[in-house]
């Protein structure tokens, strides 16, 4: 058993309370609290203002390389975009990717994020042929595991959300750019799913990384498809889906079936409590009530969806109709779970010309409670039952000070974040990683070394 002690906490339904004491057992779960406490002589202290750590619920690991290469003058779209996209995943080798998101996740805690849904599609060699076949020296599922030691070198949780991937557009093959991503159909896919868990469950604790599965879209993924997964797939699995970020996967949804992306989920029983429809910025008034009614998740990528120009999604509007709100890094645009609460709320503002749609409660939920439930975790936070995942910021910073300490998501960045504990035991300060370091040297040779790479392809 060990503790920690808060200078000051957020709690929930009490707000910002001084003096907090937790004790954490050796599963890193919090299982008792009191207040108006001193500390220990062995606690862990953490100055500033705790609150529970961002649990990130969407996330593109490799994506972290176009941070700041894609602005070119003139005219760009998703669709540009997505074409250097499919060149970084081109040059990935397990090796890479594990040094690569190593210093993504590092980034990621010290910023507040201790567990994360990774939505991975790199299954394969870039010709398609599987990794563990043939004369290769890499085994099977490496690019899977080679995510998930870099996530236990970063000390975050991380929720694998094995991907289908199985068509380059409706009725359309997978390009050759994409043959990588894909399976031979949703059969083999299950299949290679069910070996997947196999695996991880022999190396990993599920404190540390679980496999779940995601459908990559209504582009990705064909309609024949999508009985067999509500059927096979098991019932208590998460499942994630990108939905309807582009107007032209509406449109040509509609026009193959007759329906929106949310529509044709909802014909195939897939619209429940355990999926995650991801984006979700253009719905019909009908997708909305569908979506609401089967309380399912909506995680949003605010900083991710105003980089590329996909639009407001109706954040407010699920909400209401009874769909959960949490929020994602995507592409590493921004890594800064602050900046996504804030632009959550803004989006909303910027929309109605009205204040106010996500108070602070509101904004920390999405950011941790809806995010580890989308990734079918326990909650982060002080409370008995929850893993001790703090993230604790300085009140009196150049941006927070004068701010009220419960409305700091309103003014924090990732600047602020001071200390990061997961599970009870101290894993950043100021930035730094405590075990890793400082992530942008990390980040620096990883890139360099993807660099080189894809200019010797």
């Amino acid at each position: 058993m060990s503790a920690v002690w808060c200078e000051a906490a957020w709690l929930p339904g009490r707000g910002v309370v001084d003096s907090v004491r937790a004790e954490v057992d050796e599963a890193g779960i919090v299982t008792s609290v009191r207040t108006g406490v001193p500390a220990a002589a062995a606690d862990l202290s953490v100055a500033g203002v705790s609150f529970p750590a961002a649990a990130n619920a969407h996330s593109h690991a490799f994506h972290r390389v176009l941070r700041g290469r894609t602005h070119n003058l003139g005219v760009g779209s998703f669709w540009t975009w997505r074409e250097q996209m499919y060149k970084a995943a081109g040059t990935l080798t397990p090796d890479l990717y594990e040094e690569l998101a190593t210093a993504v996740f590092a980034e990621m805690v010290v910023t507040g994020w201790t567990s994360v849904a990774e939505f991975h599609y790199v299954h394969h060699r870039p010709d398609g042929s599987p990794y563990g076949s043939g004369s290769g020296q890499d085994g099977e599922h490496a690019m899977e595991l080679a995510l998930a030691r870099a996530a236990v070198n970063a000390r975050i949780r991380l929720t694998l959300l094995d991907t289908c991937y199985l068509a380059g557009g409706i009725g359309q093959p997978l390009a050759p750019e994409q043959v990588r991503f894909g399976d031979a159909g949703v059969e083999a896919w299950l299949a290679r799913l069910q070996s997947l868990r196999a695996a991880v469950a022999r190396e990993f604790t599920p404190d540390q990384v679980s496999v779940a599965a995601a459908l990559h879209s209504v582009r990705g993924v064909p309609e024949e498809a999508l009985p067999v997964v509500a059927r096979e797939l098991p019932a208590d699995m998460p499942l994630h889906i990108h939905l309807s970020e582009q107007p032209a996967e509406n449109e040509a949804c509609v026009l193959a079936t007759g329906l929106t992306p949310t529509g044709l989920l909802h014909r195939h029983g897939l619209i429940t409590r355990r999926l995650s429809a991801v984006h979700a910025t253009h719905l019909t008034e009908n997708d909305v009530a569908i979506l609401g009614a089967g309380h399912a998740t909506i995680v949003m990528c605010p900083t991710t969806e105003a980089d590329l120009a996909d639009g407001i999604g109706p954040a407010a509007a699920l909400k209401d109709a009874g769909a959960r709100i949490a929020l994602g890094t995507d592409q590493q645009a921004v890594v800064d779970p602050w900046l996504e609460m804030r632009a959550l709320e803004h989006g909303e503002r910027l929309g109605s010309g009205q204040r106010g749609w996500f108070p602070p409660e509101a904004l920390h939920e999405a950011a941790s409670d809806a995010g580890a439930a989308a990734q079918g975790r326990r909650a982060p936070g002080l409370a008995p039952g929850r893993y001790c995942d703090l993230m604790a910021v300085d009140p009196a910073s150049l941006r927070t000070v004068g701010s009220r300490r419960d409305q700091l998501a309103l003014t924090a960045t990732a600047q602020d974040v001071t200390t990061v504990v997961v599970g009870g035991r101290l894993a950043a300060r100021k930035g730094i990683h405590a075990v890793l370091g400082d992530p942008a040297r990390l980040l620096a040779a990883a890139i360099a070394k993807l660099d080189t790479a894809a200019e010797g392809a």
